[in-house]
């Protein structure tokens, strides 16, 4: 058993019966969430609790970026930012690097994480298990965003197109990531290959590893997010001509901007206006981000359809269980 798993089910466990009862008769909808959680809008997300002792107002909000290779070098990205929602919140902000998607969920869950990014398949279990209540999202000027799921495979390989990943073994990045799995999965079917059936599934941790390992020749190819792609060949981690790639998609949203579903209304207001206000040009977080100048608010339940339907197209459970196994 997974440690989320473990605390998740204590957390639940030290519940007592009257206390779920009591929030299942105080919550007549709640669709795919917790039990923990209350959907009275039909918003898909969390509703803010009407209890002000059910409400928090920290003295240090704790923000977290999506699990990436190399936090450490994130933490300094995110550096200008952290700064100024600080300064818009007048409260003290922490960067917490997380380890993995299941350990980012877990800290909202658990009231330790109040404002977060997460990657694009693990958004729907942050808002499922964790309240997790999204509202932001990087884009351009003109309001455009998104990424697509496109896949590579070495410059020399015979690999062509996506059928021709029959017998091959490719990298998938982590079963809740929507490009590195979860897209592929349910996409791949309609042109000719089957994930785990046709092809050889590995999974590699992260996209960055994906797309080493192409690099190096340990995968024959691998669906990566090109949003990252982009971000590693601009810092030179790999050179694009040692790549070819044969693919790509649509494109998908990328990483959500979220908050705990109960912070404090009028705290929620100032994160909102300093996420709104930040601007990008000439901070590390706009160099990081090419083609990124702002952030734009978006909802759960408009810009996340595509990815709950691939992801119900998967037979995906926002459960505790389901994340774990994921």
């Amino acid at each position: 058993m997974t440690p989320f798993i473990t605390r998740a089910a204590t957390a639940l466990g030290i519940l007592t019966c009257s206390t779920i009862a009591a929030h299942a008769q105080d919550c007549a909808e709640r669709g795919a969430l917790d039990m923990l959680y209350c959907d009275a809008n039909g918003d898909l997300v969390a509703d803010t609790p009407t209890d002000p002792a059910e409400l928090t107002n920290p003295d240090t909000l704790v923000f977290a970026y999506t699990p990436v290779e190399d936090p450490a070098v994130y933490a300094d990205i995110w550096e200008p930012f952290i700064e100024h929602l600080s300064e818009v919140t007048g409260k003290d902000v922490q960067f917490f690097a997380v380890q993995s998607n299941s350990a980012e969920v877990e800290a909202m869950r658990s009231g330790r994480l109040h404002v977060a990014g997460f990657s694009t398949g693990p958004t729907p279990f942050a808002v499922n298990l964790a309240g997790a209540v999204p509202f932001a999202i990087m884009g351009a000027e003109d309001g455009q965003f998104g990424y697509r799921l496109q896949v590579f495979t070495q410059a020399d390989s015979d690999i062509q197109e996506v059928a021709d990943l029959a017998g091959k073994r490719v990298a998938h990045t982590s079963p809740t990531s929507n490009s590195g799995n979860q897209a592929p999965r349910a996409l791949f079917p309609d042109m000719g290959v089957e994930p785990d059936k046709d092809y050889e599934v590995v999974y590699s941790g992260s996209h960055d590893q994906s797309m080493l390992g192409v690099v190096a020749g340990d995968y024959d190819a691998a669906p990566v997010a090109s949003e990252v792609v982009d971000r590693m060949a601009e810092r030179g981690l790999y050179d694009p001509a040692e790549v070819r790639k044969i693919w790509e998609s649509d494109p998908f949203p990328t990483t959500s901007f979220t908050m705990a579903h109960n912070l404090d209304p009028e705290l929620a207001e100032k994160v909102k206006e300093a996420f709104f206000s930040f601007d990008f040009a000439g901070t590390a977080l706009g160099e990081e981000f090419d083609g990124v100048s702002k952030f734009i608010p978006i909802t759960y339940k408009d810009q996340w359809a595509v990815i709950r339907q691939i992801q119900a197209s998967n037979g995906v459970e926002y459960t505790p269980q389901g994340l774990a196994a994921n």
